[in-house]
């Protein structure tokens, strides 16, 4: 499982059309399984994902395909974990 820590690098191309760019590219990860959970950081200076790629190499090459990545609006982080504990609705993750 992977924690990816997306930081906006240049605001003045974080635009409506963009985000919405950036919503559809990754929707289909979400549809794929590929990715759980996604959101914006509280302040807005980036956003979070979880992923549940196979493989940090599979995870880059989604990611530079992002349009957030592509137009130079956005960096990202990769934190590889394997989660060890889980509530009761989450369980069935713990590998």
């Amino acid at each position: 499982m992977f924690l990816v820590d997306m930081s906006f690098i240049n605001m003045n191309l974080v635009t409506p059309e963009l985000t919405d760019q950036h919503k559809r590219y990754l929707e289909r990860e979400y549809q794929a399984n590929k990715l759980m959970f996604g959101g914006r950081k509280v302040p807005r200076t980036g956003g979070v994902l979880i992923s549940m790629h196979e493989t940090k190499e599979e995870l880059i090459k989604v990611l530079n395909a992002d349009p957030f990545i592509q137009s130079g609006a956005v960096s990202f982080t990769i934190t590889e974990f394997t989660p060890v504990m889980a509530s009761k609705d989450y369980a069935h993750l713990i590998a």
